[in-house]
């Protein structure tokens, strides 16, 4: 039987980091973002990498949810799926939801939005992925409260928390989430280029430590809806 966890968060989130983390293990494959192609064709973003991301993913959302249905190409018992919220817009099919297990990473409001707003000029609201990671949760809430993890706990406590994610997900720790060879995987999405230098740099969670959170006032409403959509899900975070 294969667990297929569907990692639900925003951008900026330590999301890849994450995803890092959970392929080193001995029992899991990735999947990257499956939806972003499907994103970009539908919006007709210009993102760094969209041609390479539209040739190397399928466009239509319905077969990428039967895909996720299934079984990873090298037959692992555990599918990480790595899921950027704000890709998954209204009217994109989610009936694949009911066969993984959603869970959600959050980040505090005033660093994520500084982040984004550093690589994205004045983010939307609906770019932060903020209010479809609520909707998402709200509706996983019907089959019990969904795990919920903090990028600032990882970073403070990263054995601590993942094992307590591991615990709920009913799966083993293993000691290798906590590090990973730097350098590019084959999983990676076509963009990778483009985002993932600090990940390739990496060899593992980095400290957390406080960063410069400055945003023009005119991104203070934008603020102010994220913090009210973090404190919903916050408050269900795993705590240890």
């Amino acid at each position: 039987m294969t667990i297929r966890i569907a990692m639900l968060s925003g951008p900026r989130n330590i999301s890849t980091a994450m995803m890092r983390s959970w392929e080193n293990r001995s029992d899991t494959e990735v999947v990257d973002e499956p939806f972003y192609a499907n994103f970009l064709d539908a919006t007709g973003f210009d993102h760094p990498g969209r041609a390479e991301t539209l040739a190397s993913q399928d466009t239509d959302a319905e077969r990428v949810g039967r895909m996720l249905c299934g079984t990873p190409s090298g037959g692992s018992p555990v599918w990480y799926q790595k899921h950027m919220t704000h890709h998954l817009r209204a009217g994109v099919d989610r009936s694949w939801m009911q066969h993984v297990v959603p869970c959600f990473l959050i980040r505090q409001p005033d660093e994520m939005l500084a982040s984004l707003h550093a690589k994205t000029p004045c983010p939307t609201f609906e770019d932060t992925g903020l209010p479809q990671q609520v909707e998402l949760f709200d509706v996983a809430m019907a089959d019990g409260v969904p795990p919920v993890i903090d990028a600032r706990d990882v970073l403070e406590r990263p054995r601590a928390v993942l094992s307590a994610l591991c615990d709920v997900l009913g799966l083993p720790f293993e000691e290798s989430m906590l590090s990973w060879p730097a350098g590019p995987r084959d999983s990676d999405g076509a963009w990778a280029p483009y985002w993932y230098d600090s990940v390739w740099q990496s060899t593992g969670f980095q400290p957390w430590s406080p960063k410069s959170t400055s945003l023009p006032e005119s991104m203070r409403p934008v603020l102010d809806e994220c913090e009210r959509c973090y404190d919903h899900l916050h408050q269900h975070r795993i705590t240890v």
